[in-house]
Formats: structure tokens, C-alpha cells, sequence
């Protein structure tokens, strides 16, 4: 008898590491591995309606957690136990991201990150070409930030194959749009089951013979150390500031997963929160004398270790960084509570000078 049991245990191991190291070893070979420093230069979709931006531009910026982050949704990797909204939930979620993004127009330009091309976890809906529908007078250029064949956790319900990124919607042409990927990485094979973290660049002639430099930011999260996201600040502050000393115009926006300089991380916390609260940014990573636009009295993130809730966790991670030449009109984030993603959208007003 205790010969038979040792058996099955034996084979059910032998299972168990035949298994995993096989997704390891899938995940490996087909692992998307852009090189860190790369530049992709990307193609343009659509076609827009304007010619040359005015001097008050508005843009708005959403991190739209794969439309499947809503009011009632908790997640896995954040303490949670779900792992994808169901079908009818998630329509009805992203549904209400189109109402939003459809109801605060005129806009210039809109700053989106998780925006699934074709993933399990959003049903397979290309939400990019979804939105570029709506929007017919805009184009819109995307950037891969996450391309893995299987992410195999959890193992009962496991989230599958993912491809999705950050886009940019713009009124006007755009010139020579870019994907630039950051350094940095988690060690291997973590890795190959995260996303490859990029920032998306577009540039946009102006009527004074500069350029709008536009860019749309998705920084690691899940980097308690902090040396990840210091390194991808540096080289976005590298750019930012080269750009600048060209005379152009440097607007950068999205989800930077760390509160802006200076502000209190526990602003919304309800007390005692046991998990890891992304920082402030350090002062150091952005360029000196540029503004870091944001609403501070609402939050923009909600953590996902419950569904929503009047006591859930909060905090503010979704902003822009302007360069000199740039003044503030308005700023606000959009309080929707949470109902369509675990981010909340903020259209900012500014002026070129």
C-alpha cells in the first residue's frame, strides 16, 4: 500500500514539473523580447480631421484596464480572486468607457494604456479598432507593451493569451510615431509572463514651426524595490529634455504607477492597508522647472483586492509632466467611482506658448 501511494505522488510530481517546465520552456522560445533602448517606428491608422492644433489643446488620459477592471471586480494579482469579468460585465464595461471617451469631447488627443488587441481576458475584442470606430476623425498609432502566448496563473482559470498596449488618438497628423522600449525587466522567467514596458511617441507640427511632442506612459508596476522604475524615468527624463532643448513642445502623459512629487501616498488610505502602496515619485526623475499637472482632489486608482467600496484603497498614479513652454488651463479627473476600470480618466487644458 505504501508503495502505491509513493508511486502517485511520485507521478503526480513528475506531472506537476513536466507541466510547469513546459510552459517555462513555451514561454521562452516565444517570448516577446523587444531590446531594451529599441525604437520601433510604427504605423499610422486612420485619418484625421484637423490639420495644425490650435494653441489650447485638451487631452485626455485613461488606463482602461482591458475593459475588465470594473466597479465589481476584484483581480488575482492584486490580492483579489477573480481573474476576468464575465461577458455580460464586461460589455457593459466597456461600453462605458466608448460613453466616456464619446462624452467629453472636443478633444485633441487621447492617452489610453491597457488597450487589448486580442486577449482572453477581453474576450478577444480588438478594443483599439473598437474605439478608432467611434472616433472617426481621429487616427491612432499603438504600441505593444505586452505580448505573451500563455500566462499560465492561475492555474485553475488561467488568464491565456494577452496582446495589448498603450495608443494614442490624435486630431491632427502625426509624424514619425514611435514605440520606445524602456529598460529594465524582472528576472527571468518572471519576465516572460509580464509586460514589456514602453513609452509611445507623436509628434505633431505646431503652427509656429516646432513640434507637439506627445508621449504615452506605462511604468512597471509590482516594483516594490523601485529600481525598475528608476531606470525607465531616467531615460524618460533623457528624452524629455533633449526634446526640449530642440524648442519643441514635450507633453507626457499616462498611468506612472508612483504618485506625482511630493504628494501623500495614504491621502485615501482607510487605514492599516496591508499591501504595497506605490510610492511618491522622487523629484530627481523629472526634468527641473516642468510642471506635473494633476487633480488632487480626486483619486485616479483603486486597488483591486476587493471590489469596489467606499473603503477600498486609493490613491493617485494618472497624471501629465509638461516642459517650460507649457502653461496649465484646467485639470480634473473625471470621478465615474470606479464603475468601467480601476482608473479614473483626467482631461487637462493646456497652452502652448
Amino acid at each position: 500500500m505504501f508503495k502505491k501511494v509513493l508511486r502517485t505522488i511520485i507521478v503526480l510530481a513528475v506531472l506537476a514539473i513536466l507541466y510547469f517546465g513546459g510552459i517555462i520552456l513555451y514561454g521562452t522560445i516565444t517570448e516577446y523580447k523587444p531590446v531594451p533602448g529599441s525604437t520601433e517606428l510604427l504605423s499610422v491608422s486612420g485619418q484625421p480631421a484637423g490639420t495644425t492644433p490650435d494653441s489650447v489643446i485638451r487631452i485626455l488620459n485613461w488606463n482602461l484596464g482591458f475593459g475588465g477592471l470594473g466597479a465589481e471586480m476584484d483581480f488575482f494579482y492584486d490580492g483579489g480572486h477573480m481573474v476576468r469579468a464575465e461577458r455580460s460585465v464586461w460589455d457593459k464595461d466597456f461600453v462605458g468607457q466608448l460613453q466616456t471617451l464619446k462624452d467629453n469631447q472636443p478633444i485633441d488627443f487621447y492617452f489610453l494604456q491597457e488597450a487589448d488587441i486580442h486577449s482572453k481576458r477581453s474576450y478577444y475584442v480588438n478594443m483599439v479598432d473598437s474605439i478608432g470606430r467611434m472616433l472617426q476623425e481621429y487616427s491612432w498609432t499603438f504600441g505593444m507593451n505586452y505580448y505573451v502566448q500563455h500566462v499560465p496563473l492561475p492555474i485553475t482559470r488561467p488568464l491565456g493569451h494577452i496582446e495589448s498596449g498603450v495608443v494614442i488618438y490624435s486630431r491632427y497628423p502625426v509624424l514619425q510615431p514611435e514605440r520606445h522600449q524602456y529598460p529594465g525587466a524582472f528576472p527571468w522567467p518572471t519576465r516572460i509572463f509580464f509586460l514589456d514596458r514602453c513609452y509611445l511617441v507623436n509628434r505633431i507640427a505646431t503652427k509656429n514651426n516646432k513640434e507637439l511632442v506627445l508621449i504615452n506612459t506605462h511604468n512597471s508596476a509590482y516594483d516594490e524595490t523601485g529600481r525598475i522604475k528608476e531606470e525607465e524615468m531616467q531615460v524618460l527624463k533623457d528624452y524629455c529634455e533633449k526634446e526640449y532643448a530642440k524648442g519643441n513642445y514635450v507633453v507626457v502623459g499616462g498611468d506612472f504607477n508612483q504618485c506625482p512629487p511630493g504628494f501623500d501616498p495614504h491621502t485615501w488610505d482607510p487605514g492599516d492597508y496591508p499591501l504595497f502602496i506605490p510610492p511618491a515619485m522622487d523629484p530627481d526623475m523629472l526634468p527641473a522647472g516642468w510642471t506635473v499637472a494633476f487633480d488632487p482632489s480626486h483619486p485616479t486608482n483603486r486597488h483591486l483586492d476587493k471590489p469596489y467600496a467606499d473603503d477600498s484603497f486609493k490613491t493617485l498614479i494618472d497624471y501629465f509632466v509638461l516642459s517650460p513652454n507649457i502653461s496649465v488651463n484646467n485639470i480634473h479627473t473625471i470621478d465615474n467611482q470606479f464603475r468601467f476600470t480601476d482608473h479614473q480618466p483626467q482631461l487637462l487644458e493646456l497652452s502652448l506658448h
